[in-house]
């Protein structure tokens, strides 16, 4: 073992507790940082620290992170910390020297404001989180599945939300012919879902849909010249302002992981740790076939090698069956003044190991800023008894960059370029548009066809987009996940006359169906 406390192999140094001969350092375990944790607390009590001295050590060790900024102090990680008298002073009360230290960032932002944007098309998102993001009832989310059903069939693309509308207008329109196999579609349901698209885009979610989409191996990755992984960290601070929207993204975000990355167990260290802040948001008012997909999904990723962190003031806002699934905790201070906090504080205290020297629902109460209860997996996957230790000081700035510094941040960023120029390919939209003019055109009635609906068919047909969600072989795994690397390529030699736009828009159909299986799969289990 190292002399330095700071530098354990195989551990990330979290804190201490005592003093001189009997201070005892605390530490999360590399290879069980898979299992999960969670950080909770009272505003104020330190939980963006903790956070942020995870995200250093995870990041250290080569692991990627992903973390979203809701108040904007986390863009600090980016740059060295600036050796303040009470970080020092902090530092040597626990016996550690303390030394400025920085991290590769990479900034990403729904809005593309402050870092690169992030986009998902409509098909990826799929019915289940498009329903619960536009607050659905029952009907109107039976009305979204026969839209994605049909879209499937006919080959029209869902990339963005105006091919959502054009799918939306061709059901309502031909409603008579598609009861008869999939039950009525009435007028009201399609007219409520058009007008939650109209609420989804005034909170700009418009911008979230659409090409080019975000492919997640960008998020797992490291830095070439030192082998620290990149931290990912999203700009929430406007986000927030449409909760429901940024909590279907994070758990968009966690099923693409799921149905993208291959099974890898218990592994050195993870290939991902997965920062939920504001935890709450993903559960309130969730439906319960929701809450069973998210339970499962959680419990299943550990063997992909991702960990999942949930970030929030009372560890009651986190169900239990996804609570028990937490393995590394650490408490900050919660304040016991209202019956419900009364009943927080024993909750979070009887989550603990318990250890016969501390009350533990007495000291969650107690805790200063910067102090904390932990309790972490050891060797054999079981928690340690609850401590009171002291956090050990973040290496890098503790608070805000400035707007400078964040740009220089982005115009260095491995990903620059790729992402910041939409592509508007030829989808449901044009598709249809096509259709109405080509009927016009020959006078003749139905829904017409034409080259993009043959070429579309051909490619369905070969990769199996209609498959059921949940049914899906190897093979279309593995096509999802090869498709947007190698789609201009094919279509180049395939199709070359038909134009670079074209690219974007058979390579996607051929996995438009596949990603949809990761939350539908598991809820048919």
């Amino acid at each position: 073992m190292s002399d330095n406390p700071d530098a354990v192999p195989g551990k990330i140094l979290v804190g201490a507790s005592g003093e001189g001969k009997g201070r005892a350092y605390h530490y999360l375990s590399l290879p069980l940082g898979n299992r999960h944790g969670l950080i909770s607390g009272a505003t104020g009590g330190g939980k963006t620290v903790s956070l942020q001295r995870l995200a250093e050590g995870f990041s250290k060790a080569g692991t990627a992170v992903f973390l979203a900024d809701v108040k904007g102090d986390l863009s600090g990680l980016s740059q060295p910390g600036d050796s303040r008298p009470p970080i020092v002073a902090r530092a040597q009360q626990l016996g550690l020297s303390y030394a400025p230290d920085k991290f590769p960032v990479v900034f990403w932002d729904v809005f593309a404001e402050q870092g690169h944007p992030v986009r998902a098309t409509i098909a990826e998102m799929g019915p289940l989180l498009l329903a619960r993001l536009l607050d659905l009832n029952e009907t109107q989310e039976g009305v979204l599945n026969i839209v994605f059903r049909i879209a499937d069939e006919q080959g029209l693309l869902l990339f963005d939300l105006k091919d959502l509308r054009a799918v939306l207008g061709y059901v309502a329109d031909n409603a008579s012919e598609i009861q008869t196999k999939y039950g009525n579609v009435a007028p009201a349901s399609v007219g409520a879902v058009q007008r939650q698209l109209l609420v989804l885009e005034t909170q700009g979610a418009d911008k979230f849909f659409g090409e080019p989409a975000l492919d997640l191996k960008d998020f797992i990755a490291k830095e070439e010249s030192s082998g620290r992984g990149y931290i990912n960290i999203l700009a929430a601070d406007k986000l927030m302002r449409a909760p429901r929207l940024y909590a279907t993204f994070l758990l968009w975000m966690l099923t693409e992981l799921f149905a993208t990355l291959p099974e890898v167990g218990d592994l050195a260290t993870p290939k991902l740790v997965f920062f939920f802040d504001e935890a709450h948001l993903l559960f309130t008012d969730a439906p319960k076939n929701l809450l069973t997909a998210i339970e499962q999904v959680v419990r299943l990723i550990r063997s992909k090698g991702v960990g999942v962190y949930f970030v929030t003031q009372n560890p009651i806002d986190v169900p239990d069956k996804v609570l028990a699934q937490l393995g590394n905790r650490v408490q900050h201070a919660l304040r016991a003044f209202t019956p419900r906090d009364q009943k927080a504080v024993q909750a979070a205290a009887q989550t603990f190991r318990p250890n016969p020297a501390l009350n533990t629902a007495q000291v969650i109460t107690e805790l200063g800023k910067g102090e904390a209860l932990v309790s972490f997996l050891e060797g054999n996957g079981t928690p340690a008894m609850v401590e009171r230790i002291l956090v050990r000081p973040p290496s890098a700035r503790i608070g805000p960059i400035t707007p400078e510094e964040r740009k220089a941040i982005i115009a260095a960023s491995p990903v620059k370029g790729k992402y910041d120029t939409t592509i508007d390919s030829d989808s449901a939209y044009e598709m249809l548009q096509k259709r109405l003019t080509e009927t016009a055109a020959t006078g003749e009635p139905g829904s017409g066809g034409g080259l993009l609906d043959h070429i579309g068919s051909i490619v369905g047909s070969v990769f199996g987009t209609s498959t059921s969600r949940g049914r899906l072989t190897t093979g279309q795994l593995i096509a999802r996940n090869v498709t947007r690397s190698v789609t201009n390529k094919v279509v180049g030699g395939v199709v070359a006359d038909l134009g670079k736009s074209m690219g974007g828009s058979i390579g996607s159909s051929i996995g438009r169906s596949i990603v949809r299986g990761a939350l539908g799969g598991l809820l048919r289990r």
